[in-house]
């Protein structure tokens, strides 16, 4: 015998809240659906049961691109077309997902878009934490019910996995490697034998067609919580790599500070392009350790200066020109924010970074403002 969920309906719709400017952050399905409608009705290809799109319209979602009647559709992923269509595939079949990276390299961001793009619904979300129980991904209880009548199905609390199995949609479990490997293993037989027992009820929920899971992966956790190798045969791994290039990290900033700024009502910035790509050399060089033109060997520090703190550190300078300045973003707005990013550790880093200040940022053309911004805040 199968166990039955059922949707449970928000007390206020979502989009609703979202039309009249309540939310801080729309999910994708919300702040991307008219992308998604206009995908809809121009897909003329095979869709996997469940499925909202097909393949092909999927990927296309996270890419961009153009369709035939001319809707432009925004990427939301700037990187290798192959990596998308990997993953993409992988839901399609039989397999889970695991989207495995170095902080920064929009994994949680991929999972809620695919999700999105796949089921219609990114909220079927498990996050993972040290603290992550078991019931977290199989099941828990209602206790007032419970001790009032005993197991019951009025008194079960389904996780998000198991209604992802009963209504064929996707499942997301971010930080994977972060979750006890007692509590991460409870997925093995979900995902081996899309069953999921309920033996108080002498039940289980069986996946229907449809069902599948995202689980994302911080690979600087390594040996935090290791996946067994069984839980690991059951995903297949996909990695996303960092920006290959310059111009592909800003461009990605670049995009994500404009959509945070919208949502967080601040002024467009055009000429702040200059700031960013400061941002983003910066990040870059010492996160390689060498210097753009190559000619100049640096120590990295600490941390991993990765493009989401590139995307928050402009954000938050774009707020500081907004409610402090002449609504400009200028290197004064940028540089207490990448000294915050660059010197975690405060005996180390700090000394990483004034050598990284005398040695490269003094001597740069046109960089004279930003050095002098940097002195001032790490006096």
């Amino acid at each position: 015998m199968s166990v039955s969920v059922e949707s449970v309906e928000p007390t206020t719709a979502a989009s609703e809240r979202d039309e009249t400017g309540q939310v801080l952050r729309p999910h994708a399905e919300q702040a991307f659906a008219a992308e998604l409608t206009a995908l809809a009705e121009q897909d003329d290809r095979p869709r996997p049961a469940r499925w909202k799109l097909s393949p092909w319209a999927v990927a296309t979602y996270l890419l961009g691109g153009t369709l035939p009647d001319g809707t432009v559709i925004t990427p939301k992923y700037v990187g290798p077309r192959r990596i998308v269509e990997v993953a993409v595939t992988t839901l399609a079949t039989d397999r889970a997902l695991l989207l495995l990276g170095v902080p920064g390299t929009a994994k949680t961001w991929v999972s809620e878009h695919l999700a999105a793009a796949v089921s219609g619904d990114s909220t079927l979300l498990v996050q993972g934490t040290a603290g992550t129980p078991e019931e977290a991904i199989r099941y828990g209880w209602n206790y007032a019910r419970l001790l009032a009548h005993g197991p019951s199905r009025d008194a079960l609390v389904p996780s998000p996995v198991m209604r992802a199995m009963a209504e064929g949609m996707t499942a997301r479990v971010e930080e994977l490697t972060r979750i006890p490997a007692d509590v991460q293993d409870t997925l093995i037989t979900i995902l081996s034998e899309k069953t999921l027992p309920v033996p108080e009820l002498g039940e289980e929920v069986q996946a229907v067609r449809g069902f599948n899971l995202i689980a994302t992966a911080n690979d600087r956790d390594r040996g935090v919580n290791d996946l067994s190798s069984a839980l690991r045969r059951r995903f297949n791994t996909v990695v996303l790599p960092l920006p290959e290039s310059a111009d592909a990290e800003v461009d990605i900033v670049t995009r994500r500070v404009e959509q945070l700024g919208r949502s967080l009502e601040l002024p467009a910035t055009p000429d702040g392009i200059d700031e960013i790509r400061r941002v983003v050399t910066v990040f870059r060089e010492l996160r390689d350790g060498v210097t753009a033109d190559g000619r100049t060997k640096l120590k990295s520090p600490s941390g991993t200066l990765s493009t989401a703190e590139a995307i928050s550190v402009v954000t938050n300078g774009l707020a500081l020109a907004t409610h402090f300045g002449d609504g400009v973003l200028r290197p004064g707005d940028i540089a207490a924010g990448i000294l915050g990013a660059v010197v975690r550790d405060p005996a180390a880093d700090r000394m990483i970074w004034q050598e990284y200040l005398e040695t490269v940022v003094r001597e740069r053309d046109g960089w004279t403002d930003f050095y002098r911004a940097c002195r001032e805040v790490s006096a």
